[in-house]
């Protein structure tokens, strides 16, 4: 059973953290402080930090959404802005241009939960200082969701898998299901294991015929996926190491003959919209 105290989500030991935010279209969460360590998570442009300790080029860092803990380069940090968070990008990945004007050059990619500040308008485009015009159709005020889980992740279908990935170039498991629900005002755990053990209600008798509906989690020893319907199973996997779906029965028996992970431990029904702050995020 996974515990408050998980060293993938406790505060590090040591001097008083420091508040930062992510400077870069995104930044890996690595095990150790070596650019070819194992990626863990991941963040994105405008995501809140805090800095836990610092060594060489790297620091030590406590995702504040998810509260993960990782190493990040130092230059992909940046300290607090002194304006307030105005928008968030709302689509899986956008462009942000050197003009107003889907023709002229990009200046950099964003990522999905990426926060802005926006400061002007022209047209269909909204700027904000240092990072460009963002066409109004990627973008959406804070506090305006989604509505519906499933449609944020089928926008990421045919991305690739990458474990630890967090947005739209490669992302794991349970960083589709995290992102898809927190795009619709819900926040889940970073880890299939934490969103088993901390979110929504379970599903009884979920392996009976009509019993599982659109946006229900499925958990296995290590995995989780989306319903689409009753029968139909989209997930970030390493079988076509991409975001597919496939016929929930179908993933049942190739997952507990192919991998480690067995048969399904359960499944949850999470409420969105829920603005509540969630128990696992108080340590």
């Amino acid at each position: 059973m996974v515990e408050l105290d998980d060293k993938r989500i406790s505060r590090p030991e040591g001097a008083e953290p420091a508040p930062a935010v992510v400077n870069r279209p995104n930044t890996p969460l690595l095990s150790t402080q070596d650019g070819a360590a194992k990626r863990v998570s991941s963040a994105v442009f405008g995501e809140e930090v805090a800095i836990h300790g610092r060594q060489g080029d790297f620091a030590l860092i406590r995702h504040q959404h998810d509260h993960y803990v990782g190493w990040s380069k130092l230059d992909h940090l940046g300290a607090m802005p002194q304006q307030s968070f105005t928008h968030w990008v709302s689509s899986p990945m956008g462009h942000a241009y050197v003009e107003a004007d889907l023709k002229s050059a990009p200046k950099t990619s964003l990522f999905l939960g990426s926060r802005l500040i926006i400061t002007d308008t022209k047209d269909d485009y909204n700027f904000m200082e240092g990072v460009g015009w963002i066409h109004k159709a990627q973008i959406s005020a804070l506090g305006v969701y989604h509505s519906d889980p499933c449609d944020v992740a089928l926008r990421f279908l045919g991305s690739p898998y990458l474990w630890g990935g967090r947005d739209a170039f490669g992302l794991d498991c349970s960083a589709l299901t995290q992102l898809s629900f927190a795009a619709c005002g819900t926040s889940l755990p970073r880890d299939s294991d934490m969103q088993f053990a901390w979110s929504g209600v379970s599903v009884e008798n979920w392996s009976e015929p009509g019993a599982l509906q659109r946006n229900d989690l499925i958990f296995w020893r290590g995995h989780v996926g989306m319903m689409l319907d009753e029968a139909t199973l989209l997930h970030a996997n390493g079988y076509t190491m991409s975001v597919s779906y496939e016929p929930l029965e179908t993933a049942v028996r190739r997952i507990d003959e192919e991998t480690p992970y067995g048969r399904p431990i359960g499944a949850k029904r999470i409420s969105f919209p829920d603005a509540t702050a969630p128990g696992w995020l108080a340590n």
